[in-house]
């Protein structure tokens, strides 16, 4: 509420009915002014002190009604309380409809003014409550928009610290002797860059909570190939993914474990002096479920027996695979090797 008196706008051509009504809220705290027309009552609107406006229906020229639908273009045009005939419940109901807050109906009893007082105090009200509803939920988007501002920033800076380590990992093993050493360096540096590339992703993501998993498997796999082929592969990674959208921390987990199963075919699938390709795909099988699966058609391995290299690949797989609420299966009935994983996308 105002901390001033309340100035309502009285549209109506009854001069006598405006004067009475003027001295009878005069005893509430009430200023009316009149506007006789909805032409004048516009031109008063242009100062923004009118608290509320208490609209009659029939007017020298067209109705009420006209009058509530050019108020609604306005952006902060005052509560109306709508008057009406007694008999006229479907006017009214026009009215509440347009954007009215409350109607009164016309009488000559004295009921009239004390219904007018009461309904002007509530359409007060009713907009105070909204502006404050208004003002909370702008308050809420703001700071929204505060954080996902800070929270791009936090990944653009984890995203640059990351690459930070991968170049300093890759500036290591090009200094070793030991092939096994670099080997497992170079390894560490691609479990690097996955987790690297989703924050560079997010750094410019609309939706801070969802990965685009079909160009960010993408980026991967073509980073990976690079790599992997300038280590003498003979192998050629290929990406079939649908465009879906995957939560965040699932897709930390499922370039992670694209990145060891990608790794382990290009390393055991097809011996030296042998090619292949090895083809990520990635599909949605139901609204609740999609499947991630890497194949070779290689040498083939079931995921039984033992492990070639130290292992840690398969412990990882299987760890990305346990974040991901599920577990890697191969499949038996194929040549090469085929593993996969089935889970939520959300």
């Amino acid at each position: 509420m105002p901390n001033r008196p309340i100035t309502v706008l009285y549209v109506d051509d009854d001069p006598a009915l405006v004067r009475l009504v003027q001295r009878a809220l005069a005893r509430h705290g009430h200023t009316i002014e009149h506007a006789p027309d909805a032409e004048a009552a516009l031109k008063r609107l242009q100062v923004p002190d009118i608290d509320v406006i208490a609209l009659d229906h029939y007017l020298p020229t067209g109705t009420g009604l006209d009058l509530l639908a050019k108020l609604a273009e306005q952006p902060a045009a005052p509560a109306v309380v709508y008057v009406t005939g007694s008999a006229e419940t479907a006017i009214a109901v026009a009215a509440l409809k347009a954007g009215a807050a409350d109607y009164v109906a016309k009488t000559v009893s004295d009921d009239f003014i004390e219904l007018l007082a009461s309904a002007i105090d509530q359409a007060l009200e009713k907009q105070r409550l909204r502006e404050a509803k208004e003002a909370a939920e702008r308050d809420v988007r703001e700071a929204r928009d505060r954080a996902e501002v800070l929270l791009r920033e936090v990944n653009h800076r984890v995203a640059n610290s990351l690459s930070l380590v991968s170049s300093m990992v890759n500036l290591q093993a090009n200094t070793l002797d030991d092939a096994a050493a670099r080997e497992a360096l170079m390894e560490t540096q691609a479990r690097i860059y996955a987790i690297a590339a989703i924050h560079k992703r997010l750094y410019s993501a609309d939706d801070v909570r969802f990965v685009e998993i079909d160009e960010y498997l993408s980026g991967l796999v073509e980073q990976l190939d690079a790599s992997l082929t300038a280590q003498g592969s003979g192998a050629h990674a290929v990406v079939m993914s649908e465009k879906l959208r995957i939560a965040t921390d699932k897709a930390v987990s499922i370039g992670v474990a694209v990145t060891e199963l990608v790794t382990n075919a290009f390393k055991y699938a097809y011996p030296k002096g042998t090619s292949g390709d090895v083809l990520v795909s990635l599909r949605k099988l139901t609204d609740s479920e999609v499947v991630l699966s890497v194949r070779d058609h290689g040498i083939g391995w079931t995921g039984e027996g033992e492990v070639k290299g130290t292992g840690l690949g398969s412990r990882i797989i299987r760890a990305m695979a346990t974040s991901l609420g599920t577990e890697v299966r191969y499949n038996r009935d194929i040549s090469g090797t085929e593993a996969s994983l089935t889970f939520s996308p959300e």
